[in-house]
């Protein structure tokens, strides 16, 4: 558990599901969670916050991760993009939200789609900060410095498509949006250079992060 702005917590867990290390953020004095696995110090270390969870903010609807698990123990509220609500068991209790909503913590949702219909980024204005899901990972290419770039091809339905409706999409949030750091679900915070390193990607017409 790291904090890696005032009030902004990252960890890196391995997701039960498809065994690889994932990221989750905690948002302190919101008490909001983003993507939450149960970081190693145990669910209980949210206790001994200043407020205990009371919202968890899903960036898409494969993101459900160990929310059941968290909702439980703390009696904090899940939310998802309407649009990826079909996900969802009766017993996985998550309320849809709609691009454009405010969301607990001050968080703005915004519509970033293509890759699937609710794929979200989250904007947290008071931190600067713009939290991403699936649609740009941070990977090594060829073992070299990471970069920021789209998953593999194999990944998406149609690739070209899809890379064409990510790039949209985040030319606009660039545009619409005064941002400075990034929060990846899928590669970890990058704080001081986030925007920088999404416009390069946006200016280079993209690129893809990793293989398989």
């Amino acid at each position: 558990m790291q904090e890696v702005l005032p009030g902004v917590f990252h960890w890196r867990a391995i997701h039960p599901r498809i065994g690889v290390e994932v990221d989750s953020y905690w948002l302190d004095g919101d008490a909001v969670l983003i993507d939450p696995l149960i970081p190693e110090e145990g669910i209980e270390w949210f206790a001994g916050r200043p407020m205990a969870p009371r919202a968890i903010l899903l960036s898409n609807r494969h993101h459900y991760r160990h929310s059941a698990e968290l909702a439980e123990r703390y009696g904090c509220t899940v939310h998802c993009s309407s649009l990826g609500l079909h996900e969802f068991t009766h017993d996985e209790v998550v309320e849809g939200f709609e691009f454009g909503q405010e969301l607990p913590g001050g968080v703005l949702a915004c519509e970033v789609g293509a890759i699937c219909p609710d794929e979200t980024a989250l904007y947290i204005e008071a931190k600067s900060t713009l939290a991403i899901a699936d649609g740009v990972v941070l990977g090594s290419p060829h073992g070299d410095e990471p970069v920021l770039g789209f998953v593999p091809d194999s990944l998406m339905d149609d690739p070209e498509q899809v890379k064409r409706g990510l790039l949209a999409a985040y030319e606009r949030l660039l545009d619409e949006l005064d941002f400075e750091h990034l929060l990846l679900a899928h590669g970890g915070p990058l704080i001081g250079d986030g925007r920088a390193r999404l416009q390069e990607l946006v200016d280079i017409g993209g690129r893809t992060a990793f293989e398989l």
